[in-house]
């Protein structure tokens, strides 16, 4: 079982846009919406955004629903300052929620949020033991 919950359960408020939301997508989808970017573009310079409109279809919602059916639905309600605008804030949610482990901040951060203050397993009972016996530090002089 994955101590993570799942990615669909994972959302945010959209910036400026009343009742939309954002949530996090699985690898799955993102490939699906990288595919789906592909076969919409003609040519090279047109990659970026065909990709993120089919991303935006797949992650925006209104009370649970898709707001769009698919990217081509994307480019043709949204201009492309908008579609750049809602894409940043989605990548911007998405490394929030599920940080990359190359991002030293991001999982410093993880670890300091998971982790429980340290304790000494022994609360002191052996400590007699080494005033009596000192380690040795190396040869004495």
């Amino acid at each position: 079982m994955s101590p993570f919950p799942p990615c669909g359960t994972r959302r945010t408020a959209v910036e400026g846009r009343h009742g939309l939301t954002l949530r996090v997508l699985s690898a799955w989808e993102v490939l699906e919406a990288r595919r789906e970017g592909r076969a919409m573009e003609e040519t090279g310079r047109e990659a970026a955004l065909c990709a993120n409109a089919c991303l935006l279809s797949r992650a925006l919602e209104r009370k649970g629903e898709a707001v769009f059916s698919d990217g081509e639905a994307v480019l043709r309600a949204l201009t492309v300052a908008e579609i750049a605008q809602l894409a940043r804030q989605w990548a911007a949610f998405s490394r929030e929620a599920d940080p990359s482990p190359r991002d030293p901040e991001a999982v410093d951060s993880l670890k300091k949020a998971w982790s429980t203050r340290l304790t000494r397993a022994f609360s002191g009972v052996c400590s007699g033991l080494l005033g009596r016996c000192p380690p040795r530090r190396g040869p004495e002089p």
